[in-house]
């Protein structure tokens, strides 16, 4: 009882800092009302080593999602959102993100809705269309409902972030989280609730600019069957530059999950989910990432710039006969207009989505996995 006070005085506390930051700072106004409607439709074929029949028939090319984005603004409130639509095997219609926000001054701002969660290198810790092994245990661009504070200065940037639960599509006592969503999140018998985010950078160099900083991650693990709270937590580390037509990305992230599950339920592995198709992660781990990339301008008519990279990521799971988790692709983004085409070859070594066993790869895994890979091209019209 008395940690879920503490959660309550705690969600009350940081509400009323936002507003008192709000109180601080003058008014942004915007005297016309502005909207903007884009999107993207894209089609995807892939061909994977651990798929006999797919390999027989040359690999399989069809629809991968197309969306809508709307962004408005208005006397210094601003609106986003983006609402995906895949194909039903990949759970579905549903909104990427949807927030409302506030321009205090140039520097400052407030998002309230569904918001990017303020974790690790932004907006994506890779360069290719897979994401990196982040994204898949849910610390790589995911996007949760609550407030987030934004500081946006010359040498330092900061996000400080109360998120309420991930995005909850069923308002029932104890309904389970939906697995049809964008980002990965806890789902199951445990909800995520009452989480804090903190991120903080310092920017320097100028041919070389780097981002160094780091995040810090903590909330509650609600169960529905003992209704008590557990926790997770996480950490980061993290640094971006950028030279000429060079990026390069390295992270660190260790991960933490103490579940109050019901009496001879596992507390070792958490059950996340998104595109409607859920599995297990192993409960604490530590996580390594290294992303290059880099940009070559040509000039083959539509054609106007080349990025080649690699990411390469290594999943260190603590619990004793867990085997690691690898992912790394190599590829290229050929920009053509307002035609962009991702052609990547996605190796992994207990990967739930490249090969093996998707239930428990992120979790237990099996020390007698082979790597497996895809290759893959994602040809989208954004608009």
């Amino acid at each position: 009882m008395l940690e879920k006070t503490t959660h309550l005085q705690f969600s009350k506390t940081f509400c009323l800092a936002i507003l008192a930051l709000h109180m601080a700072f003058p008014i942004m106004a915007q005297e016309k009302p502005e909207l903007k409607i884009g999107g993207a439709l894209r089609f995807n074929y892939n061909i994977s080593s651990w798929k006999d029949g797919q390999k027989k028939r040359g690999g399989d090319f069809g629809y991968d999602m197309f969306r809508i984005n709307a962004e408005a603004a208005y006397k210094g409130i601003f609106l986003n959102a983006e609402y995906r639509l895949y194909s039903e095997g990949f759970g579905g219609g549903f909104l990427k993100q949807g927030w409302v926000g506030y321009n205090f001054n140039e520097l400052n701002q407030i998002h309230i809705g569904l918001t990017q969660v303020p974790f690790g290198i932004q907006q994506y810790n890779s360069h290719n269309w897979f994401f990196n092994l982040s994204y898949y245990v849910g610390l790589e661009d995911d996007h949760d409902m609550g407030v987030k504070y934004l500081h946006t200065g010359e040498k330092f940037e900061y996000q400080l972030a109360f998120l309420k639960n991930a995005e909850e599509l069923k308002f029932g006592n104890n309904t389970e989280t939906s697995p049809n969503r964008y980002s990965y999140d806890v789902v199951g018998r445990n909800k995520e609730v009452n989480q804090f985010n903190g991120k903080f950078i310092y920017k320097f160099g100028k041919e070389s600019a780097s981002r160094l900083g780091v995040s810090l991650e903590y909330g509650g693990l609600y169960n529905l069957d003992t209704e008590e709270m557990g926790d997770h937590s996480a950490f980061a580390a993290h640094y971006e530059i950028t030279k000429g037509k060079w990026n390069g990305k390295a992270q660190f992230i260790t991960a933490s999950h103490n579940p109050e599950n019901a009496e001879g339920e596992p507390t070792d592995v958490v059950t996340m989910a998104a595109y409607g198709a859920p599995y297990e992660v192993a409960a604490d781990f530590n996580m390594y990432s290294l992303a290059i990339s880099r940009n070559v301008p040509v000039e083959w008519g539509p054609v106007t710039n080349l990025q080649f990279y690699n990411d390469f990521a290594f999943m260190q799971k603590k619990a004793s006969g867990f085997t690691d988790s690898y992912m790394n692709v190599t590829g290229v983004l050929v920009s053509a207009g307002s035609v962009y085409t991702y052609i990547d070859y996605a190796a992994g070594y207990n990967h739930s989505w490249l090969g093996g066993n998707f239930v428990d790869d992120f979790a237990k895994g099996n020390p007698d996995a082979k790597w497996e890979a895809r290759f893959n091209i994602n040809i989208g019209y954004y608009f």
